[in-house]
């Protein structure tokens, strides 16, 4: 009803006394199409959302610049791609702006014509997205209720070991608070697994006991490896301190360099081995 009566306070002046013409509205309808029904072929509520109910926009606003209707072999009748550049955007105001320019292309129409003709198909359009809709958010359900535990696992599974959550390792998660977090929002997100929940956070528990046991485990082993390399460095390097054997080792690496190999008359070459060995008294002195 509103939106007869905005077409006839826009268009009075379109109304000289046509009550003996004929409307063929056939071409109407293809006008009219040319700006409501774009894309028509591919989205069955185009002329809902176009020039329907401004709420069917929150699913898809209107392209006004996209062209993909039938048009036939004359474009007398249609609303060129130029002109819906300035078409508005609201559904109710687009429907008044296309009633007006297809009354002056379309000889012997009226208002009256367009409620009778494009209405009746706007109604249509409508109904078939509601039901679009409503088959769409059924099969949504249907999938979220076919969900298996095996499918539920594997989704929640993977949610937790992302790095925003537990991790791989789930070394995020080692704290029972912080896995119950983790695990809360996984849950939610994987629609139609809350059946399974109980199974699967225990499940999960298990393996993040088992990972972090194995984190445990082989860092008992890193300690106990290193502690093993340094008991053994430790003895070398008693033995090496044991009747200087280290320093008299290193002062003979130093004399097999020297000109004479610090020999019999060469008392000053083996002396200055014996300096650079010194270390070995301090590093020795420390060991005791």
């Amino acid at each position: 009803m509103f939106r007869q009566f905005a077409i006839l306070a826009s268009l009075f002046v379109l109304l000289p006394n046509l009550a003996d013409a004929s409307c063929l509205r056939t071409n109407l309808t293809k006008c009219l199409d040319s700006a409501c029904a774009i894309n028509a072929t591919t989205n069955r509520a185009a002329r809902c959302q176009y020039c329907g109910a401004a709420s069917a926009n929150n699913n898809a606003q209107p392209d006004t610049g996209a062209r993909s209707v039938s048009i036939g072999s004359s474009t007398k009748y249609i609303i060129s791609s130029s002109e819906l550049h300035d078409a508005p955007s609201d559904p109710g105001q687009r429907y008044v702006w296309a009633t007006r320019l297809c009354l002056e292309r379309v000889p012997d129409c009226t208002p009256d014509d367009v409620t009778e003709t494009y209405d009746t198909l706007i109604e249509q359009s409508c109904t078939t997205m509601i039901q679009d809709e409503a088959r769409a958010q059924e099969k949504k359900q249907n999938s979220a209720n076919n969900q298996t535990q095996s499918s539920c696992s594997d989704k929640i599974s993977l949610c937790m070991k992302t790095t925003a959550r537990c991790g791989s390792d789930f070394s995020g998660c080692a704290d029972d608070s912080a896995f119950t977090r983790n695990f809360s929002v996984c849950v939610t997100d994987a629609r139609g697994c809350d059946k399974y929940a109980s199974d699967i956070r225990a499940e999960l528990v298990s393996r993040r006991d088992a990972a972090v046991k194995k984190q445990q485990d082989q860092m008992q082993r890193n300690v106990k490896e290193h502690a093993k390399k340094r008991e053994e460095t430790a003895q070398k390097n008693q033995k090496l301190c044991t009747n200087d054997a280290g320093r008299e080792s290193c002062i003979s690496e130093i004399c097999a360099t020297m000109p004479n190999n610090c020999g019999l008359g060469f008392a000053d070459e083996r002396s200055m081995a014996t300096q650079l060995c010194k270390y070995w008294d301090t590093a020795c002195a420390t060991l005791k």
